[in-house]
């Protein structure tokens, strides 16, 4: 009953063209905008379809990523490309830390507690700046919030399709 992990993640989304020798601005979506410095490829993903970008160049400015691929060189090779995803493979995501996990493989686990009782499905994980907050859907009820803490988060089996958590006194009643 595991879950296949996710071979590609989203990185940016690109807004407009920016300038006339085909760059366009993108909107990262990534926690770490400077890793597009060591990208060499990206997927665009179209509406008709997928294709591999070969970077170019890579500049910053305010929030945005200003990236040029090769062989799109003018405004007009790109002016098609408003609010496409650029994706990575999994391979060229950011590594994880020890206890790290990438948020696409935790959507949608089976969360129970250290007993076995189920609980409900990981629909969201809020980041907050002091730790994360795992939402989880339950059935008939409101979501839980639960803080992504040693303490709460006992053990992540993306693999294996589970999250084990240890409900803290209170949180239920919220």
């Amino acid at each position: 009953m595991g879950k296949e992990l996710t071979k590609r993640f989203q990185v940016g989304v690109i807004t407009t063209p920016h300038g006339l020798r085909g760059e366009v601005k993108v909107y990262p979506t990534t926690d770490d905008p400077w890793r597009f410095k060591i990208l060499k490829e990206l997927i665009l993903k179209e509406k008709r379809g997928e294709r591999v970008l070969k970077v170019r160049s890579v500049k910053f400015f305010k929030q945005f990523v200003i990236l040029g691929f090769e062989g799109l060189n003018r405004i007009e090779d790109v002016e098609s490309l408003r609010q496409c995803p650029l994706l990575v493979e999994r391979k060229d995501a950011v590594p994880l830390e020890e206890d790290e996990y990438y948020i696409a493989d935790l959507i949608g686990l089976s969360v129970r507690t250290e007993d076995g009782r189920e609980v409900g499905t990981l629909k969201e994980v809020l980041e907050t700046g002091a730790n994360d907050v795992y939402v989880v859907g339950r059935e008939g009820q409101k979501d839980l919030l639960l803080p992504a803490i040693s303490q709460c988060i006992l053990d992540v089996q993306p693999e294996e399709g589970f999250i084990t958590v240890h409900i803290m006194e209170g949180l239920e009643d919220l």
